[in-house]
């Protein structure tokens, strides 16, 4: 390696230090002769990336990538379909220009060049005096240009995003003009955007597929994607009468090829059972036409975002499609984000069912974890982290599951717009054992059934307590619980087998110690708040004034109060039992925080950036 090379040169001393300087540079130039002429040769076949998703609105920019989890790295290859003079690509906390962490990709005119870099709170760009983008070649294709670069999860760099296995923010901006150095881009001059993916997707084995594999295409027909930002596109289909009980063992997007940048999030939802006839429909989901009836189709068959690939259930599960008592009308719901606001795109997307009659050992079951919808759990405006918890208690679990217990393999977190982290750990006598999902860097915007790492076994007496985090900095109100988008919601659908009659196992604070909380408000503030039994309970909160002793006096409230559990069946009927006023489960032992695994450092590398031989970039 070139460092190496320069060592061996300086410890002879019989050379002055000019000649020893230009040999060094002689042999830094020869080195990236080689280095771009070996690029050039690197041509990765698209198998080798199996994970793909268009950065900006357009699909100009495609990123694929994959997982290496022995080497603890991940190596992307990024499609610029149209490079002008250059780009940026990187990550940050929640997808802002500021603190990111950055590759970038410039050219002055004449010369073309490749560096990590990282951006201040001012969104000044600077050099990184550590490269942990590693820059594997570059190469041209009718399509476009190829960039190929790696990075660690983690490289102990405080300048570095430590890449882990939630939602990561991806911003990536486009430079139409050429630049002097890195210091002179304006990173508020350039086009730019954020995409959000799950960058560490589980490395799971695909299970063998049956040979009696049957698959069902649930998709829109041809439509026109509105021209506005945002469509919730409802469609509705049926299943043949009389349709026997199958397993879907796996499903997949089915996307309009074009449309890979518009078709933001998709889910299939089964019907309630009672209908005994169906009005169909398809078109915008906030219409005035929608019938009624598709607000009873919320029970979920599967799940897509953006980034995501084929769902697969374990071998020894698949979910129950078809039979007695199962309703035979389907509600696909397509999410299309068009920023740019295209009229005319036709679109054909959806989801494409895999099942078999050959019916697997365990149905598989889905439970909602979190805290119950209802107005008693608030946030007060104004904060940046405020946490609430939602249990589901050892006397739930004890009643609830089969004694040899169940096996969680998936995992959906839910939250509406003021959620940034939700985390559910598994505890046992008041042990915390293990995460069974997190998301540090969770946003509302990108929901996803995630398979998990590895299936996490809860036995009757373990406790699973979920905890969400919210922002509500741009608020003036409290926001209290509910179904309505600016109220909000804690939730993660588990995704479990054997199924079992426990679909919901929530908790929310007790009533009467919320009262005592606006009693005590009252005695100690001026304003009143009103305690009459007619006002509700958001009247009331919304009357609070939110200093900081009423803010931390409910905070410390939600942390000591006995709770309201309901451990219910899927008829929304509680199991028998004394579910009011239980105590708050206490935990004796958390779990550690991860410590970051750092890699062997590869030895200083020069803060320089890497000159790449692009041929002249064009002004258009």
């Amino acid at each position: 390696s070139m460092q190496t090379s320069g060592n061996k040169l300086c410890s002879c001393p019989s050379f002055k230090l000019r000649e020893v300087a230009s040999m060094y540079f002689t042999m830094i130039a020869v080195f990236l002769v080689i280095l771009v002429v070996a690029l050039q040769g690197l041509a990765p076949r698209g198998s080798d990336f199996p994970y793909k998703v268009p950065l900006d609105p357009e699909g100009l920019l495609e990123l694929s990538w994959n997982v290496s989890y022995p080497k603890q790295v991940v190596n992307f290859q990024l499609l610029i379909r149209d490079l002008k003079f250059g780009l940026l690509f990187g990550m940050s906390d929640r997808g802002e220009f500021e603190d990111a962490d950055l590759a970038v990709l410039w050219s002055d005119g004449h010369n073309s060049y490749f560096a990590d870099a990282w951006s201040d709170a001012k969104g000044q760009l600077h050099m990184d005096s550590q490269q942990d983008y590693q820059l594997l070649g570059a190469r041209r294709a009718p399509e476009g240009l190829y960039l190929l670069f790696r990075r660690a999860f983690s490289t102990c760099d405080p300048k570095d995003y430590l890449i882990e296995d939630d939602t990561v923010h991806l911003i990536y901006g486009i430079l139409e003009k050429p630049v002097r150095s890195l210091q002179a881009i304006n990173i508020s001059a350039i086009r730019r955007g954020l995409q959000r993916v799950q960058l560490l997707k589980p490395n799971i084995t695909i299970p063998e597929m049956p040979s009696d594999l049957k698959t069902k295409e649930i998709t829109v027909l041809n439509i026109v994607i509105p021209s506005q930002e945002t469509t919730y596109w409802c469609s509705t289909t049926e299943l043949p009468e009389g349709f026997p009980k199958h397993h879907i063992i796996m499903y997949e997007p089915v996307i309009t090829p074009g449309n890979e940048a518009l078709v933001h999030h998709m889910e299939v939802f089964q019907c309630a059972a009672t209908f005994n006839n169906f009005s169909h429909y398809n078109g915008p989901c906030d219409s005035k036409m929608k019938p009624d009836q598709l607000n009873y189709c919320r029970h979920v068959l599967a799940a897509w975002a953006m980034g995501a690939q084929a769902f697969y259930y374990p071998e020894e599960a698949g979910l129950a499609f078809g039979g007695p008592g199962f309703s035979r009308y389907l509600r696909l719901e397509i999410h299309y984000h068009n920023p740019l606001v295209m009229e005319g795109r036709h679109d054909s997307s959806g989801i494409r069912l895999y099942y078999t009659a050959t019916l697997r050992r365990h149905d598989a079951g889905i439970m909602e974890l979190g805290l119950v919808y209802t107005p008693v759990m608030a946030i007060p405006p104004g904060e940046d982290a405020f946490v609430l918890t939602g249990y589901c208690t050892d006397k739930c679990t004890q009643m609830a599951l089969p004694p040899a217990g169940i096996r969680i393999f998936a995992s959906q977190l839910h939250t509406h717009l003021a959620g940034r982290k939700v985390v559910t750990v598994l505890a046992r006598d008041g042990r915390e054992q293990q995460v069974v999902n997190s998301d540090r860097h969770y946003s509302p915007h990108f929901q996803e059934i995630r398979m998990l790492k590895e299936v996490v076994a809860v036995f009757p007496g373990d406790e699973l307590i979920t905890t969400c985090t919210y922002n509500t900095e741009n608020r003036s109100k409290a926001t209290v619980g509910g179904f309505s988008i600016m109220e909000e919601m804690c939730v993660n659908y588990v995704h479990y087998y054997p199924q079992t009659q426990l679909e919901l196992c929530k908790s929310a604070v007790d009533p009467g110690y919320l009262h005592r909380y606006f009693n005590l408000v009252n005695r100690f503030n001026d304003e009143e708040v009103c305690m009459c039994p007619q006002v509700s309970v958001p009247q009331q909160f919304s009357s609070i004034p939110w200093n900081t002793f009423n803010k931390d006096v409910l905070q410390s409230l939600y942390g000591f109060a006995p709770i309201s559990m309901h451990c219910n069946k899927s008829s929304a009927v509680r199991f028998p039992g004394v579910w009011e006023k239980q105590p708050l489960p206490i935990i004796t032992k958390k779990l550690p925080e991860p410590v970051p695994h750092c890699p062997p450092s590869p030895g200083p590398q020069p803060a320089a950036p890497i000159p790449l031989n692009l041929g002249q970039l064009r002004r258009d």
